[in-house]
């Protein structure tokens, strides 16, 4: 026996056992934390598809979709590490986040759309609320374990990068964990058997397996922590030779300027957008070099880093004055504040790595401040963002009016329809107070357009009567079918109403069913419209040209368009019909003409 068996007070359990026991502990409470999201997923998804409660409540919906979405990653991630009143601490605040953030993205929305609870929150976000999280978590997790408000640079990146890696990680093993199962699938049914497929089409298995499958992978790559961290080192250490690259491209870029000038740049209309994807590359790349700074990297990465946080501010000042010329020259957007936001935070990120280049002493010291505050500040970026505080359709809306009502944009030049269908319930609102504006031009565009039930600049959303205006028939003098113009099947002339010109029709008889149809060009294709058997016209098909080049548009205008027998006729069998594609190179035989239609 060892010293420590014998010395060991009966009853109590060995270092090795309590590592034990909180390993089983977390692999417990991350499997049901994975299986529970996934089950309540699936009955959210059933709630919404059957539109019973709670989505008959669009806000309480989203409330509940997006905790259930997000809190469980809190406790996958910190089970092992946080202290319980901690993690149950930060879960509550997750919570609280996530719920509040999709509330409010439904509040803020034009209210006919928000009474729609299958239409959830938009894409960013969802992306905010998981930014949000990550960084918090990190900001959390690191000061807890070291029981101080701000814990040593060293736990936040080791933390970090950790959860970063076993993230991907788990993806990846989700997926190869769907690939099998497919797979699996694919060779049962070879032999008759679909009981797999069956399953995995099944939401009620897809949902839990899913989220189990990924607690599973983040408890397998915590416990195996140091593989994590080997995997960690090694794609740092690949980024960090990427960033000499990176740095002698923004060198190069800067150096060009003075020779080919701004106006080139700022004629791409996306320089702004460019620049800050600069930035972030040339902050990553600087962070991979650096890591913990326990050890300073080879003196080609220390340069790179130095002349990296260099380069930073003036790339940075460069999409700040493009970006304020825009905003000169058209007043706020939505994508323009989103812009201001991002050109902030680059802002500190240079400032900090630009003190960390220069600065005597310990190499590039200074960044490890620097992160930590940036991440602080994009956490305040992003609540302000998408909350009231400084949510871009809010302050987009109100200098768009303003510059309206201060002259600095005409009348008829302002995009009312900006307001009706871009902005939300801030957009409406302003309509309406428009629509009472001292200034007649001002209130009778509002009035107008508040009443639009489509967009006037978008052929799919047009109404019917100015769909029917895009439509020429020939020849002339010659009208259209009854009922063709106040079809709904909208997205059936797609091909029309994407053309600058109004498309050219004629009606035919094309299924010599002694009905009418009606042939349709934009000149790209003919579309082929007909009625169903309840007397409802749809698209019926297209008719493309494979071989020549001629103009579809006179060949409906003048009439000269003819019935045609196939070179190859379709097979038919007692089964049901079977249909002849040509295939893709070479040309049908000539057809043979049977009948021309006028």
């Amino acid at each position: 026996m060892t010293d420590a068996a014998q010395t060991r007070v009966p009853g109590t359990l060995a270092p090795e056992d309590h590592d034990l026991r909180a390993v089983r502990r977390a692999a417990v409470i991350r499997l049901v934390t994975g299986l529970a999201q996934g089950l309540l997923l699936y009955a959210l998804n059933r709630a919404n598809d059957a539109e019973v409660w709670p989505a008959t409540s669009p806000e309480l919906f989203v409330a509940i979709a997006m905790a259930v979405l997000f809190a469980p990653f809190v406790a996958l991630a910190g089970v092992s590490a946080l202290r319980w009143r901690t993690l149950a601490a930060w879960k509550a605040v997750s919570v609280l986040v996530a719920s509040g953030l999709g509330v409010y993205a439904i509040w803020s929305r034009d209210p006919a759309v928000a009474k729609s609870a299958s239409a959830g929150p938009d894409g960013p976000v969802v992306f905010a609320v998981a930014a949000l999280l990550f960084i918090g978590h990190h900001l959390v997790q690191p000061a807890d374990m070291e029981r101080r408000p701000i814990a040593r640079y060293a736990t936040y990146f080791d933390v970090t990068w950790k959860h970063g890696v076993q993230m991907v990680l788990s993806l990846l093993f989700t997926g190869a964990f769907w690939l099998v199962l497919f797979l699996a699938a694919t060779l049962f049914k070879l032999i008759g058997i679909k009981a797999i497929e069956a399953l995995i089409q099944n939401q009620a298995f897809a949902f839990p397996a899913t989220t189990t499958m990924f607690a599973a992978a983040v408890q397998l790559t915590d416990v195996r922590a140091n593989l994590v961290r080997g995997v960690r080192t090694v794609a740092l250490t690949l980024l960090a030779w990427l960033l000499p690259l990176m740095v002698l491209i923004g060198a190069g870029f800067l150096l060009t300027l003075p020779f080919t000038g701004l106006e080139m740049l700022w004629g791409t209309r996306s320089a702004t957008a460019s620049l800050l994807t600069a930035a972030a590359f040339l902050i990553v790349l600087t962070n991979a070099a650096y890591q913990e700074g326990a050890e300073p990297p080879p003196a080609v990465l220390r340069w790179a880093a130095r002349l990296a946080g260099v380069l930073l501010a003036p790339i940075t000042l460069l999409a700040a004055y493009g970006l304020a010329l825009r905003i000169g020259q058209y007043g706020l957007s939505g994508d323009r504040i989103a812009a201001v936001a991002c050109v902030l935070v680059a802002a500190g990120y240079a400032v900090g790595y630009a003190l960390a280049a220069l600065r005597r002493g310990a190499w590039m010291a200074t960044l490890e401040p620097t992160n930590i505050v940036m991440a602080v500040v994009s956490v305040v970026v992003l609540l302000g963002l998408f909350t009231p505080l400084a949510d871009p359709r809010r302050l987009a809306v109100g200098d768009q009016v303003d510059r309206l009502r201060h002259g600095r944009v005409a009348v008829d030049r302002f995009d009312f329809e900006y307001l009706r269908f871009d902005a939300g319930r801030y957009g409406r609102a302003a309509l309406a107070r428009l629509a009472k504006d001292p200034n007649p031009k001002i209130a009778e565009q509002a009035r107008a357009v508040a009443g639009q039930a489509w967009r006037s600049t978008s052929g799919h959303d047009q109404a019917p009567e100015a769909r029917a205006a895009r439509i020429v028939f020939h020849p002339a003098g010659a009208t259209p079918p009854p009922g063709f113009m106040a079809s709904t099947t909208e997205g059936a002339f797609s091909l029309c109403f994407d053309a600058r010109e109004p498309c050219d029709a004629r009606v035919m008889d094309v299924t010599g069913d002694h009905r009418p149809e009606v042939v349709m060009t934009s000149g790209a294709q003919i579309e082929l419209f007909g009625q169903d058997g309840d007397g409802r016209w749809r698209k019926l098909g297209d008719f493309n040209r494979r071989c020549g080049d001629f103009d579809l548009r006179a060949a409906v205008r003048d009439g000269t368009l003819s019935l045609a027998e196939p070179a190859i006729k379709d097979l038919s069998t007692p089964a049901g019909h079977l249909e002849f594609s040509p295939a893709a190179t070479g040309c049908p035989r000539e057809v043979r003409p049977l009948q021309t239609l006028h």
